[in-house]
């Protein structure tokens, strides 16, 4: 083989032979196992271990983990039409949520992206602020007996029914507070599922009738139930109430002029049910976590509420003042970024740091590794909010932190997202304090999305 290669373009390539290193193909087995039951810290030993890209043989397919920001802004945005979503973690999803905004590619996902992206055009959170705030507060009421009583009980569990409530009334105009548990039992199950396919040795073969799997399709069907009655309610009203839901029923196909069929329908619907609550919720999680262990934060959050709010409750009005509650969140989502793992697949050969890369391979960006990368962030294991500075953000490589992805498919709802964390951690901090257990250890769980393993059962007292 020769050295180098000529691209059609007429530049110099990379040696094809020469991989990047990595965990040797005899460790397959063992690897899967470590994946299994540590994917972060598997993940981190390697980066550290063999760099900034990392070659993975996993079963028949080459996968490149990667690292640093440059190589992230490559992927993502430099290169973004040639790494899509054809991949097979993003296939596992598919049984839960379709062909939807996640997971499709091409001219379908533009489509969809184009259809739903006014539903987040920021005109429109200043009226979705007040039903946040109206949500945040209807929280903090059922939470009166419980404060009262002094007894510890499940913030993530509260978080979950918080975002779910938010993401069905603002999107889908529909109260789905008694389906809450049946929702976050479907989604985790489901989760839990997509995690132990991907880390098994049989995870290329057709999915079999292993208690699993049927748990899993079980778990779906529960889902679809709760959709295909959002869907079929909407549907029988027939009015325009404004909502995303209103928007994707009244939506026209520009060459066919017909509207979307059920199926996609509810793709979509799944897919922002999923991505929509879950991802705040658990930034909200790690929010609290990271402030009951950083007293010097909590004081600081404390005081900048005072002096803004002056005991009012906050608004969206209220949020360019509070900055220091905006850092507080963008730490958290730093250190623990609910969208820890962001897989792409080459469809085309390519170059990345000097290593060919195939197509057909799957590259692996993770902000979990990128965000504490020692190179680009200083004492990286520490909750420092002050990072979020506009000063030290300028200074730091543009990918240095994606929470959100990046390029053309940065997600959606980001700043509906970031609107109501903020508005969440203003109006809890302002009335409330958060405090774990003694001796409490909470463990990250990253499933399709990095939650606190077990809950998060803390105690709540007044200010």
């Amino acid at each position: 083989m020769p050295s180098a290669s000529v691209a059609a373009n007429g530049m110099v390539r990379a040696e094809w032979g020469r991989r990047p290193p990595g965990p040797p193909a005899y460790r397959l087995f063992r690897t899967l196992r470590e994946m299994r039951r540590d994917p972060l810290r598997l993940l981190g030993s390697m980066s550290e271990r063999y760099g900034d890209v990392v070659y993975i043989r996993f079963l028949t397919i080459p996968v490149y983990l990667i690292r640093h920001p440059d190589h992230v802004r490559h992927v993502l945005q430099e290169r973004h039409t040639i790494y899509d979503k054809d991949t097979f973690d993003y296939h596992m999803l598919k049984p839960l949520v379709g062909e939807g905004l996640l997971t499709s590619n091409g001219a379908p996902w533009l489509r969809a992206r184009r259809l739903i992206q006014p539903a987040f055009h920021r005109e429109r959170l200043a009226a979705l602020g007040t039903l946040m705030s109206e949500r945040i507060l209807a929280m903090l009421e059922r939470w009166r007996p419980m404060v009262a009583s002094n007894q510890p009980f499940d913030v993530a569990e509260e978080m979950t029914r918080l975002t779910l409530d938010v993401v069905t009334r603002a999107l889908f105009g529909a109260d789905l507070s008694h389906e809450t548990d049946a929702i976050t039992r479907g989604l985790v199950t489901f989760m839990q599922h997509v995690l132990e396919r991907i880390s098994s040795p049989l995870a290329l073969l057709p999915p079999l009738p292993t208690p699993g799997n049927l748990r899993a399709r079980a778990a779906v069907r529960g889902l679809d139930r709760v959709v295909a009655g959002i869907i079929a309610t909407r549907r029988r009203r027939a009015a325009d109430t404004g909502d995303l839901l209103s928007m994707l029923l009244l939506a026209r196909d520009e060459e066919t002029g017909e509207g979307m069929t059920d199926r996609q329908l509810r793709d979509e619907v799944m897919t922002l049910l999923l991505a929509g609550h879950e991802t705040t919720a658990n930034a909200l999680n790690w929010t609290w976590c990271l402030l009951a262990q950083h007293p010097e934060a909590t004081s600081k959050l404390a005081a900048e509420l005072t002096h803004v709010l002056g005991g009012r409750t906050p608004t969206m009005a209220d949020l360019p003042q509070l900055t220091y509650t905006r850092m507080v969140v963008e730490e958290a989502m730093r250190l623990y970024p609910p969208a820890w793992i962001v897989p792409r697949g080459a469809r085309e050969d390519d170059e990345i740091a000097g290593f060919g890369v195939r197509a057909g391979s799957v590259v692996l960006l993770s902000p979990y590794l990128t965000h504490r990368h020692p190179g680009i962030w200083e004492n990286p294991e520490r909750f420092d909010p002050e990072r979020f500075t506009p000063e030290r953000a300028a200074a730091r490589p543009r990918f240095a932190y994606f929470p959100f992805g990046g390029g053309p498919r940065l997600c959606i709802g980001n700043a509906f997202a970031m609107t109501e964390a903020q508005l969440a951690v203003a109006t809890v901090a302002q009335r409330y304090r958060l405090d774990l257990l003694p001796g409490q250890r909470v463990r990250p769980e990253p499933l399709v999305t990095l939650r606190p393993s077990g809950g998060l059962p803390m105690t709540v007292r007044p200010r």
